[in-house]
Parts: structure tokens; sequence; C-alpha cells
């Protein structure tokens, strides 16, 4: 299965639309979370929001999760050892109020288990690589993941530490 998300403050129906039309040549089954969209698909399932438990359930079951560029996606995707597809949402389109997901998806090509695609053309080809790369934990990146724990605890508690 593939997990969808597109974060919990905005809608991203051009994520959603993609996945949708590209979702038949997958043969696999796609879920996704799409805050407050508009656009209705045919193929894939979507749910607004999912509780925490059932989000971190889905996430975990997960061959491959696909995302807006937010780094609560990326350091969930990270923490479960899961391959993770990132498209930024952009200004130009009305998806966000700034570019800064260009900006981090940018500055994430390359890292392990991170692909990208910068648009919906690139998408397929990203969706390929990660659905390739299976489950990308490793002891060499145990360290990492403890980070990311600590991180993800710091700000779900709201730096009260």
């Amino acid at each position: 299965m593939i997990l969808v998300t597109v974060g919990t403050q905005l809608p991203f129906d051009r994520l959603v639309q993609a996945m949708d039309a590209i979702q038949p040549g997958l043969g696999i089954e796609v879920i996704a979370q799409n805050w407050t969209g508009s656009y209705q698909p045919q193929n894939i399932a979507v749910q607004e929001r999912f509780g925490p438990a059932e989000f971190e359930q889905l996430a975990r079951h997960a061959a491959l999760i696909v995302a807006h560029a937010g780094i609560g996606s990326v350091l969930t995707a990270r923490r479960l050892g899961k391959p993770i597809v990132l498209m930024p949402r952009t200004a130009g389109f009305g998806e966000h109020r700034s570019d800064h997901q260009l900006a981090t998806a940018r500055k994430l090509v390359g890292k392990p288990g991170v692909f990208i695609a910068m648009d919906e053309a690139e998408l397929p080809g990203a969706i390929a690589k990660g659905l390739a790369a299976g489950d990308i934990s490793t002891a060499e990146n145990r360290g990492a993941r403890q980070l990311v724990d600590a991180v993800a605890e710091f700000i779900h508690e709201g730096g009260t530490r």
C-alpha cells in the first residue's frame, strides 16, 4: 500500500489528482489523507484526516509514503524506515504562502530513502524508485533515527524540555 499525506493545514489537490491518475498503472492500493481537498478521486481511497494512531498504523504498513515536502512527513518516514516521495507545494499554484517546500525538496535531493518529484510529470518515476527502495532502515542509521525521534518528541511536547 502507498500512503499519501498532504499534511493537516492545506489541501493539495494537485498531488492527490496526480496519484489518482497514476494509481491504475501501479498495481498497488493507494490511501490518501487529503485535508479539505475539493478534488474527488476515482481510483484511490481518501479520508480527510486520520487520528494519530491510525496514521501511525497506516505509515508502518505502507510500502511507500508520498507527501508534500513537509518536514513532519520526512521525519515520520525516516523514523519508520520507509522510503518517501516528496512533491512540494508551490505558491504559484496557490498551494502555500511561500515556496519554502521547493527549497526543502532541493535540499533533500539525493538523501537515502528520499525521492523528489518537483511536479506531476516526475511523480511516476519517483514512485517507481521509492517502491524499489524497500525498507530503508539499517543499523548504520540507528543514531539518525534516535535523533529524529528526539526532535519529533520535542516538537510534539511543544518544546517544554
